[in-house]
Formats: C-alpha cells, structure tokens, sequence
C-alpha cells in the first residue's frame, strides 16, 4: 500500500504497522516523531499521524490539538535544522491538516528515501541516528547496516572497485578460460578475442588500473566473477554460495553445491554454470521444431536463469548469510544479502535498472546469460505467472537484509490464484502496516507469529495451524530456514522449528 492510498476519514478501521506512526502530540511536537521520520525514510516510506491515539484494542482514533499549525511550523522548523535531521526529503504536499471526527490532525507523509540519499539519521551521527521500520515500530540500525546503506549510496557501481592489494595470481584460470570459451562463441568476430588474458580481462572489468601507481590489478567484480573462493573472503568475510535440492522430505538435502568445499574456484561463474541446468531439469519442455532441431528452452527456462542471475548480481557480497539457492518439488527459492536498491513497488512496475553489481550484469551478458532477459521483476512474475497460472513472491527482510524470490513450480499444488497470496507481492518480513485488513493470505507471516507463541513445533502442528498440507508448510519452512528467520533441529519426524 502506497502512503497516497491511505483514506483517514474512517480512522478507526488502520492500526499501525510498518507503514503507519499514530502520535498524541497533545504537548507539543514528540521528540520521537524523528526516528520515525528516519525509519520510514530507510525503509519503505510510511505516514505519520499526529493529535491521532492508540487504543488498548489497537484502534486508532483522533484526539484534541490546541494548535495543528503550530505543530506544523516546529516541524518544518526542526526538519530543516541539519544539526537535528540529515537530510529533509520532503515537500510542502506531503504535511498537512484532515479533519476526522471532528477533529484536526496533522498528516506526515515519509517516502522512501532515494539510495543516494540514505542513510537519513537523526543528529550528527549516522550510526547513533539512523533507524529502520519493522512491524514492532522503529529499530536502531547497526554500524553494518549504515555501512551498508552508504555503500548502496556510490554513485559509481561498487563492484569497479580496483583492489590494489590484489593480483592476478587471485583467478582461477580454468574460470577465465571457460568464459572466454564462451565469449568467442557469442562473438567469433569480435577483436577482444585475440587480447591476451590480461588486456582482454580489464575490457570486460575484471582488471583495472590503480590511479596512484598505474599498475594493474582485479577489481571487486573480477574477483567475485573468477576468484578463488579463498581470495574471494580476503575481501567478503561473510562470502557464501549455497545450492540444495531439498527433493526427498526425510533428508536434509538430496545434493548441495557450496563455494567453501574446495573442490571447485566456488566464484560467481562457476557456481552459475555447475547449477543452473540441475535447476531447470525439471521444467515441462514441449516438444518444438526451431531450423528443424528441436529447441528445449522455454520462457519458464529464461526465468529461472533471469531470477538466479538476479540473485547473483544485485548481492551485496558485504552483507551476511550468504547467496543461498534452494530447489524443491513444489519451490524454487532465491536468496540474496543487501536491501533492494529501489522500492520493491518501483520494481515490480518494471522501467527502473539499478544494479548493485553493474559490471557483474555486463560481463553475464557477454556470454549470453542474461541477454534475452525481460524487464527484471515484472518479466520474472508475469511470464511465469502466464505460462504455470502460479505468481512468483518477493520478500524484502532486514536485519540483516536480504531479498528473497520464491517461484511455485507447475503442479506443486499451491496455486496462489487459489490459495490467497496473489495480492502479497509487495512483502516486508514485518507486518505490512496500512492494511486496513491483516493479509490472511501471508502465510509466512501466521508461521512466524505462531512460532513466537509457539517455539519448537513440528511441521505437522504448523500445516494444521495453516490449514496445508504436510509438504506444503515444508517448503514454507525451508524458506524460512534460508532466509535466516527460523532454525530448525532434529530430523524427519522430530524436526522442529522456532523463531532464529
């Protein structure tokens, strides 16, 4: 819900939530009103009410204000004091007076704020000042999470980054020599393909060269794209690759694919190509004739290599838990680190290109993959949603941050048009405040308040809480459990599972 669709003259029927602040301010403008102001403007965006109460059932309802317009003119005062805020990203529209029940209250709207401009804090220091929103209201945000929004910041794709410390000693060579394998066969013509290693690897961003010493060395995309895994966590601690196939429900997993097992470089590259085909293997492949050779790549193939390249090149190889891939009879799931860099509602109306790795995207695309790919989000849920009548999830979480796609696959049986998650798309791993009604159909979000009441369930006590099948909540579970917000313990039967 957009802050514009908030409709105040029937206050009692909004409660608050992630998108929703309700203030008293009978004594003058509230000193938290600003930690709102930056938790909203981190997140995404929300509304503030002030002269507005919260009942002890939770409804809203408005109060009496001496004088709104006073209220309003501290406020404007206040938030162009940079010495109190950072940064004000308002315009005069978005405050002002309603009437509701009688009464005046003040409405704040908060957009979200632009990535160039975040963090928004409050005071002079952006670790001690900068919140975030979950459903529980406004959160202090850690050192990691600041960094991180400063990083997201850079005017300049981060992953160009030339790592002078480093050499070329740091890439796998069998890497660089099977994408170049690939590059000639994409471009047999092109002039690059006669460029030693070296030179061929600064054109496509590998390499580049360091403006104090005019020496050559890899950059942050390089790195990630070809490194050794072991090179690759000298600058991403926290660097993790992690495929399963989660095929057969009385084992953990039926195969797995980690960057940190030493029988693989366990870079970017690689891991793309050593999983990419054990993911598709399953999709329906009708029978088509393309120059008289039967063609086995469909739209629902180019998906899943749109939504795996996604979660590859928008990460943010800084943050924490890792890249992690999981396959299921019924799922396919998609989990990166790093908050989205625009809202999630501007990328699902598609036409916005923000990448956090943009030369990681450029150099996939020189060898094909990503090439025919769509209009990023939207393509990936209209065009599986038109050809399997299921819609694909997205999730944003915080702490840490992280995105998550979920694809139903055909037949799974969790048909959203019927289950009643169609309209959940625009997800946050907090309750989406504004609503004026609770998304019965998240059911993610019912598991997770179950599991706070009740800690160490069973699969089976949970499906009937949910009213689904055993295998359905499982795959419910096993997202969850990589998204890093449940941990579970024991095995088959006597699995478990409580809030991480």
């Amino acid at each position: 819900m957009n802050n514009q669709d908030f409709d105040f003259s029937n206050l009692s029927a909004y409660r608050e939530g992630n998108l929703l602040e309700a203030k008293k301010a009978t004594k003058g403008l509230p000193n938290s009103i600003w930690e709102t102001y930056s938790s909203f403007a981190n997140t995404d965006g929300g509304v503030i009410l002030l002269g507005v109460e919260e009942t002890k059932d939770h409804a809203l309802h408005a109060v009496l204000l001496e004088d709104p317009e006073a209220l309003i003119r501290d406020f404007w005062n206040t938030i162009n004091n940079p010495q109190k805020v950072s940064l004000n990203i308002l315009t005069d529209s978005m405050v002002r007076t309603q009437e509701v029940d009688g009464e005046s209250i003040v409405v704040i709207e908060v957009p979200r704020a632009e990535r160039e401009l975040r963090p928004i804090y409050v005071g002079l220091d952006p670790v001690k000042g900068t919140f975030r929103r979950n459903h529980e209201g406004d959160y202090h945000c850690t050192r990691e999470q600041v960094s991180a929004m400063f990083r997201d910041a850079a005017q300049v794709s981060i992953d160009k980054k030339v790592l002078t410390y480093m050499d070329k000693s740091v890439f796998c060579q069998d890497s660089i020599n099977d994408y170049r394998i690939l590059f000639n066969a994409k471009h047999p013509n092109h002039a690059w393909t006669k460029l030693d290693d070296e030179l061929f690897l600064r054109r496509i961003g590998a390499m580049g060269v360091d403006a104090e010493t005019k020496t050559v060395h890899p950059t942050i995309a390089g790195l990630l794209m070809f490194g050794y895994e072991y090179e690759i966590v000298r600058e991403f601690s926290q660097y993790f690759l992690d495929y399963q196939e989660r095929m057969d429900p009385s084992i953990r997993w039926t195969h797995r694919v980690i960057s940190s097992s030493g029988d693989w470089s366990g870079n970017l590259f690689d891991f793309y190509f050593r999983i990419i085909n054990r993911l598709t293997s399953d999709l329906p492949v009708p029978f088509k004739l393309v120059n008289n050779e039967r063609d086995d790549d469909t739209p629902l193939h180019e998906t899943v290599r749109e939504a795996l390249l996604n979660a590859l090149v928008h990460a943010d190889y800084y943050g924490r838990m890792g890249t992690v891939i999981i396959k299921s009879p019924e799922t396919l799931s998609f989990a990166n680190p790093g908050d989205m860099r625009i809202s999630l509602a501007m990328a699902m109306e598609g036409g916005f290109s923000d990448p956090r790795n943009a030369t990681l995207m450029k150099m996939f695309g020189m060898i094909g993959v990503g090439e025919r790919a769509g209009s990023g989000v939207p393509n990936i849920i209209a065009t599986w949603e038109n050809e399997t009548q299921h819609r694909p999830s997205y999730k944003i979480m915080y702490s840490p941050e992280r995105v998550m796609c979920t694809i139903f696959v055909a037949g799974s049986g969790d048909n959203l048009a019927e289950s009643g998650d169609k309209p959940a798309i625009n997800e946050n791993s907090g309750d989406k405040s504004g609503d004026k009604v609770a998304k019965t159909g998240d059911k993610r979000q019912i598991i997770l308040a179950y599991l706070a009441q009740h800690p160490n369930s069973k699969n089976a006590e949970i499906a009937a809480e949910l009213g689904l099948s055993v295998s359905q909540t499982r795959d419910y579970m096993n997202g969850l459990v990589a998204a890093g917000l449940v941990e579970e313990s024991g095995a088959n039967k006597n699995r478990t599972y409580k809030l991480k």
